[in-house]
């Protein structure tokens, strides 16, 4: 299929992981007509499909920083938002609110997870300090070598391969329009302002594109240096992935190494490594090795189950490894939403907000101050240019 000579759209988004999909489905939610999503692959195929599916903000959470409040702020909209897909979609998403615990093997992370307990119990936040004995009455196959935990009611799972299903079909129910296998080329700015983006099919003319192509956003950049880089650093997570029938646990198991994520399928993920190897998908012995001694660490019963699959994807850090939200102040109708690292799944829901309302309304929302893609500016002068290859 190749685009019209005269193709056009209200608003063009370069990303089909979750983060893309949430916007286009609140933008159509809100009454913009033609909203095109175009996707390098197939939808979803990259980090949203790689990923744990953990919604947990509390879990790392050592103060009530911006990050910390918009992650939270994310984590209590995904009932209603899943409540919301699987009306849209017919789709279960699996949001399961067993909770997480969080587990402590040294004294210095005991040390840890007391400081966070009586940080974030003093700020009206869901926690509770367990004794060894009480974390495994809760999760019998956790190691006797457990010095303690924190349970964490509201820090949940969702599946989130199921999640870019959903979406994948709630848009086109709302009538978005998704290409996928297409590659943006170039993103046209003239006097200022965005006029069209050229793909491998053809050219769509529009006045506002959203750049949420995860760990590619990076490729995203101006040949003549008038707009300054903003790096986006592919990082890579492997995952393992073990059966386990009958379950081995209802809650998310999680330890400073390492995670643990029971699917209501029988299914045991467990992960992930985080390394800066660029594009490499290799799944390698040595990570494999690394997952396995971590999640042995959390449960020795995990020997006994078999290995069923594994995987590797690629996380978008940017340099602070905060999220890159919102406009591009200088060039109209340029909007960023990337660089979600390992909350990408976690961030959707309150992405997808933030970023209809700043498209519609034109709204600056406290929010999204702190993760401005202007934090990145230089010093250069900004003018005419082609913002090229994604």
């Amino acid at each position: 299929m190749l685009f019209e000579s005269k193709e056009t759209a209200d608003v063009v988004i370069v990303g089909g992981g979750v983060i893309g999909l949430t916007i286009a489905r609140a933008l159509r939610q809100r009454g913009v007509r033609d909203v095109v999503l175009i996707e390098r692959g197939q939808l979803g195929a990259e980090a949203s499909w790689a990923a744990g599916g953990i919604l947990g903000p509390q879990i790392e959470g050592d103060r009530a920083d911006d990050f910390f409040q918009l992650a939270c702020a994310s984590r209590d909209l995904y009932p209603a938002f899943a409540n919301a897909l699987n009306e849209e979609s017919g789709t279960d998403v699996e949001l399961d609110a067993t909770g997480t615990l969080y587990l402590a093997f040294t004294e210095e992370e005991e040390s840890k997870i007391r400081h966070r307990y009586d940080w974030q119990t003093k700020a009206g936040f869901g926690v509770e300090l367990l004794t060894a004995a009480e974390a495994r009455a809760l999760e019998s196959c956790i190691t006797a070598k457990v010095r303690g935990a924190l349970l964490f009611p509201n820090d949940v799972q969702v599946e989130n391969r199921k999640l870019v299903e959903a979406l994948a079909i709630a848009n086109e129910k709302l009538g978005g329009r998704v290409v996928t296998n297409c590659e943006v080329r170039a993103v046209r700015v003239e006097q200022g302002k965005v006029c069209a983006v050229e793909t491998s099919l053809g050219r769509i003319s529009a006045p506002i594109v959203v750049l949420a192509a995860g760990a590619w956003t990076s490729l995203i950049n101006s040949p003549d240096a008038s707009l300054p880089a903003i790096e986006m650093e592919p990082v890579r997570g492997q995952m393992l992935c073990f059966a386990a029938r009958p379950p081995i646990a209802g809650h998310v198991l999680y330890s400073s190494k390492g995670y643990l994520v029971p699917r209501r399928d029988g299914r045991v993920l467990a992960g992930s490594t985080a390394e800066r190897v660029g594009f490499e998908r290799s799944v390698t012995g040595e990570g494999m090795n690394a997952i396995k001694t971590m999640a042995l660490e959390i449960a020795p019963t995990v020997a006994g189950l078999p290995l069923v699959g594994s995987w590797a994807g690629f996380r978008p850090r940017a340099a602070d490894g905060l999220p890159v939200l919102g406009q591009w102040d200088g060039i109209e109708g340029l909007f960023y939403a990337t660089g979600h690292y390992r909350n990408g799944i976690l961030l959707a829901p309150v992405t997808g907000e933030l970023m209809a309302k700043a498209i519609v309304e034109g709204a600056t929302l406290p929010l999204l101050k702190a993760f401005s893609p202007g934090r990145f500016r230089s010093t250069k002068a900004e003018g005419s240019l082609t913002i090229a290859s994604f």
